[in-house]
């Protein structure tokens, strides 16, 4: 959410970080005059809102003071003056709060403005590069995909999963499904362990307030998948980013409690609903899938040493993996609706013969904080400041299984595990067919 006093002081400011953002000049324009007017309407009818609750004060001290000197007609003048303006500010007060929700519905739907060092650009194709880790191998003419292997080995059905729910979901038995178990909890262990994240497990329906909170209300509702919850509806998590952000909200803390790191290992629920047509084959895009979120509170001044350092988080689990991956910051054009930088961490499938995302690292700045008023009380001055919220993968598992799958393959169609996953796998070396 933006801050309307730093729109009405410098509307040209969000005018030109939208265009970064890819709008038209046009769209852009009228967007923020949109705000503008209504910021300047509400501004208005508070004026004359505390105009009149003044003179219905004054109004009613001079009633005292008329019927104290004997001035009845006065004193029964004042009272209609009284009464017109009582019936004037109970309308006005419900305009007021009409005006207040038109303003922020308006907010609502403005991307985050992106930090000064995000490149400009339209789409993935101007992402930029940032390193490039592990040696991608020549594809070999023995080399799969992912479901070429899972459906070799028998273990990864994606028939049965339609019989059950339809299409972009998946069946894993056997290793394959205890080895996604142990990603997860490989994954888990390194972030609380090793990286100082708290682990939580937090519920996966979620109110709207906490949707709107983390900027998937109202913009994506169509991605969202929502269940009937007495009058009202509660929504399944597309992301733990949503539950653990906010655990924060409405809160004001003590500065020395920041920086608040949490993780979680949770399904994730997507109707992918802008996705039509892409990455049909296979358990690459799913409605249904887990993921190991990374979530950090911090102060204003340490967000994006924190940016880094959760990437960096991110990343560990690939290198442990021996997976090679590069690292990208997304242009203007291709980041999401909350950040304020993004670096996309991608993995090389050698199936694909390409690399694909599998963590994203935002620091978002205030924008969210906004969105659910969470402060904090700064070292130094008085008053509370915004916090500022983080969220990254660290990682998705479904995609983790995916590149150990492709990576690890050997020409008979076996997997190999790789050595950090091999005690949570009770020290197995190599998935094989069933025979």
């Amino acid at each position: 959410m933006h801050d309307i006093k730093s729109i009405r002081e410098n509307p040209e400011a969000l005018v030109e970080a939208l265009k970064r953002r890819q709008w038209s000049s046009e769209k852009a324009q009228a967007a923020v005059a949109d705000l503008v007017a209504r910021d300047e309407a509400r501004r208005a009818h508070l004026g004359q809102l505390q105009e009149r609750q003044e003179r219905r004060n004054a109004a009613s001290k001079e009633i005292g003071n008329a019927m104290r000197s004997g001035d009845a007609a006065k004193a029964e003048e004042l009272k209609g003056e009284v009464t017109a303006i009582k019936e004037w500010l109970s309308t006005a007060e419900a305009k007021e709060r009409e005006l207040d929700r038109a303003l922020e519905d308006a907010l609502a739907v403005l991307p985050n403005v992106p930090l000064d060092e995000v490149p400009v650009g339209a789409d993935e194709h101007d992402n930029v590069e940032v390193r490039k880790v592990g040696e991608v191998k020549p594809r070999s003419i023995w080399t799969r995909e992912h479901y070429e292997i899972g459906e070799t080995l028998g273990m990864m059905d994606f028939e049965g999963a339609a019989k059950l729910s339809g299409s972009r979901f998946t069946v894993l038995k056997g290793q394959l499904a205890r080895l996604e178990r142990a990603l997860g909890q490989f994954m888990l262990d390194l972030h609380t362990t090793e990286h100082g994240y708290t682990e939580v497990q937090p519920p996966l329906l979620v109110r709207d307030e906490a949707l709107f909170g983390t900027g998937n209300l109202p913009k994506f509702e169509e991605d969202l998948f929502f269940t009937p919850h007495g009058e009202a509806r509660l929504g399944l998590v597309p992301t733990a980013e949503v539950p653990l952000t906010n655990l924060v909200r409405e809160e004001i803390m003590a500065h020395d409690r920041l920086p608040l790191r949490f993780t979680a290992l949770t399904p994730c629920f997507r109707s992918e609903a802008g996705s039509a047509g892409r990455d049909t084959r296979g358990m690459l895009r799913q409605h249904q899938f887990y993921k190991v979120e990374l979530v950090s509170i911090t102060d204003q001044e340490s967000s994006r040493d924190e940016h880094e350092r959760m990437t960096q988080c991110a990343e560990t689990v690939l290198k442990k993996l021996e997976l090679p991956f590069r690292t990208v910051t997304l242009c203007t054009g291709d980041m999401g609706f909350g950040a304020q930088k993004t670096y996309d961490i991608e993995v090389w499938l050698p199936g694909q013969d390409a690399y694909r995302e599998i963590s994203s690292c935002s620091v978002c700045g205030d924008f969210q904080a906004r969105r659910m008023n969470a402060r904090y009380r700064p070292q130094e001055g008085k008053g509370t400041a915004f916090v500022h919220t983080l969220n990254g993968s660290g990682v998705a598992i479904g995609r983790a299984l995916i590149a150990v799958m492709e990576n690890y393959q050997e020409p008979d169609g076996s997997v190999t595990i790789p050595e950090v996953l091999r005690p949570y796998m009770g020290g197995q070396t190599k998935i094989e067919a069933r025979t």
